[in-house]
Order: C-alpha cells, then structure tokens, then sequence
C-alpha cells in the first residue's frame, strides 16, 4: 500500500506575493506529448536565494517542468513567469541575468570551446573572462578543441562554465552532474555551494543523485509522474519524517491511514513498517507513543523511495 500525501505536508505560499517577488513562479503548469500528461497542475515558486533541488525519478517530467519555467516550450495550461514576467516572452535584459545548463548541452558543436566562449561572452555585460580561462585551464579544456568531438562528460563541463561566466542572478541546471565523474560532480556543487553564499545566486538543480542535492540544496521538490508530491525547507524535511514500525497485534488495529502517512508495507519480521511525514507546526501522530511502536528518522534517500515509489 502507498498511501497519497496528507495535503498538509505541502508548502502553503501566497501565489500573488510569490508571482511578483519569486525569480522563477508557475502556476497550474499542465503539458501533454502524444495524449500523455507529462506535467500535471504543477504550481511551484522559487524563493530569492534559494538552492531548490528538484528531485524525481527518469521520466518524472523534471525536464519538460525546467522547460517550460524557462519559456523554451509552451505549456498546454497554466502558466510559467521569471522575475514576474511571461517565461514565453522573456526580454534580453532578463535572459543576461539566467545561467541554464541543459541536461544534454548541443549548442553550436561546430564550433572550437574558445570560439563559442568568446562568442556568447559578447551578449553578457557582466560576463567573466577570467573565470573562463581558470575553469578551463582547471578542467583541461584547451579552446581550440571543437565542441562536437568531445565527451558527454567534456561538453557538459563547458556547458557548466558557458552558464557560470555570466555571474548569473538566475542558475538553472537539469541534471547537471549526470555526465560528471565525482570530481567534476564534487567542484560542480562546491561551485553551486559557494554562488548561493557569496553572491545570493537564486539556484534550480534537477537530480536523482540524493546525496548532491544533500550537499548544497536549502529547499526540496519531490517530482513524481508529472506531480508535484511535496515542496519543502530541506532542515524542515528531515526533522518532520518518521518511520515507524508497528508490531503486528498494534497493526491489527489500524483501520484507517496515519496523520501524515506517506507509505505502508509489511515489515520483514512482522507487523507494518508505516513512513509518516507531519506538516509544519503538527504534532506527531499518537501512533508514536503507542507501546510496542519504535520510531527511526530516515535519511533523505529513504524518504525519497518511499514519496516515489
């Protein structure tokens, strides 16, 4: 049995005050492909500064929702805004001020590293060329290799410092670290890390990687099958989660779901093993103090299989 998440666990905002003030905010985001509902009512706002981890399983639907935030496809319904304005008619000013790494980086691959570089450089007033040449000296990229001949891994790098040089206000990554070997994966969040603590970069990462988004995330979105299962502070997240396990003459007597209640399946050794996630404020439910029940906090990755499966 999986039970669906009480509606109290969610983030409650105020979608007026969050449309004008979030860097990214949407609102009823609804996309089909071939009469397949890939985004499903999805409502979310990033908070200024903040480092929110977008986290599902393959085909969650994490990419079409980075997409359609950005104004790069057209939802079916609802709507997307950056900065308070359309993502479909995003300005020139505000493109300057976003960094975007797409999870599978193809742009102009006919060109040598430096050539696209300096290229793109001329469009950002603020761009960084000295930042440039460390990074690429740092990842042994010279400029004069072309684009199209290097590896999966190479070209996300360069996508990497391509959406970093800008000093963007607004990082956007999808998937970032998925064609990284851990020391890139390790630099890469290290740098993420220090553009949110330094310069107050608004941050959006897309992963399955749990323990990435562990290291640098301040907020968390669970995405599943095009649904938006719960929005929260990460500290919050990890202090409001419980597994209990349940002996078998207590289970006998649950009737109805938990407060809060996330998941159930029968324990190993006997009796239930029931996941339950408490909302802001709530107290725990008085299943916890029933004798015979033990509690146990669960690590992030835990609570992500459990919200997933």
């Amino acid at each position: 049995m999986n039970a669906m998440l009480d509606r109290s666990v969610f983030a409650v905002s105020n979608p007026a005050a969050d449309a004008a003030t979030a860097p990214l905010f949407t609102d009823g985001l609804i996309k089909q492909y071939e009469h397949r509902s890939v985004l499903k009512g999805i409502s979310l706002a990033v908070e200024p500064g903040a480092v929110l981890g977008l986290i599902g399983r393959n085909g969650a639907g994490k990419s079409t929702l980075i997409r359609a935030m950005l104004g790069l496809i057209e939802p079916d319904a609802g709507s997307a805004r950056v900065w308070g304005a359309p993502a479909l008619r995003m300005t020139d000013a505000a493109k300057q001020r976003l960094g975007y790494v797409p999870q599978q980086p193809e742009a102009m691959a006919w060109l040598k590293i430096g050539e696209m570089l300096d290229f793109v450089g001329r469009f950002y007033p603020r761009w960084d060329a000295t930042y440039v040449d460390a990074t690429l000296e740092r990842w042994q990229l010279p400029r004069n290799r072309v684009l199209a001949k290097l590896s999966p891994g190479e070209r996300q790098r360069v996508a990497i410092i391509r959406a970093l040089a800008p000093q963007p206000e607004l990082l956007v990554l999808d998937e970032p670290a998925s064609a990284l070997d851990p020391v890139g994966r390790r630099e890469l969040l290290r740098e993420i890390a220090s553009r949110a603590g330094e310069s107050g970069t608004t941050v959006l990462f897309s992963t399955h990687i749990v323990s990435d988004l562990e290291r640098v995330a301040s907020h968390v979105a669970f995405l599943r099958e095009g649904q938006l299962l719960l929005h929260s502070e990460l500290d919050s997240l990890k202090e409001r989660n419980l597994r209990l396990h349940v002996p078998e003459a207590v289970a006998a007597q649950l009737r109805d779901d938990v407060p809060g209640e996330v998941s159930r399946r029968p324990h190993p050794y006997g009796g239930l093993s029931i996941t339950v996630l408490r909302g802001e404020g709530a107290p725990w439910p008085d299943l916890v103090q029933v004798p015979g029940v033990r509690a146990e906090a669960l690590p992030l990755e835990d609570l992500f299989i459990e919200v997933s499966a």
